[in-house]
């Protein structure tokens, strides 16, 4: 009997397997471009913003990434926290589009 996994799980698990399918040589964290092309690749409305001026570092230090230093699963997670939050607040029938990206 096949399982049949709901919207939801399977978004979650295209975010954690997008997360680490990114990851090189079996690394758990990402450099600022794997980063890059996992937001190019999976969270495109993201990755407008990001590609502002600025945009992408700005949402890097906004998940508590310093320059130069790599992109944990934790730093990761924030950003999806966060947008998921905003979500929320714009309503069900609402579409975030990184709303200046601010993390709380």
């Amino acid at each position: 009997m096949a399982i049949k996994y709901s919207e939801l799980e399977l978004a979650l698990n295209t975010l954690v397997t997008g997360f680490f399918s990114e990851a090189k040589d079996g690394r758990q964290t990402l450099d600022s471009a794997e980063f890059q092309t996992l937001v190019s690749n999976q969270l495109p409305t993201l990755a407008k913003a990001a590609g502002e001026d600025g945009g992408i570092q700005k949402i890097l230090k906004q998940m508590g990434v310093e320059e130069g230093q790599d992109i944990t699963f934790e730093n990761f997670w924030t950003l999806v926290q966060k947008q998921a939050s905003d979500q929320f607040t714009q309503g069900p029938d609402k579409k975030v589009v990184c709303s200046g990206c601010s993390i709380s």
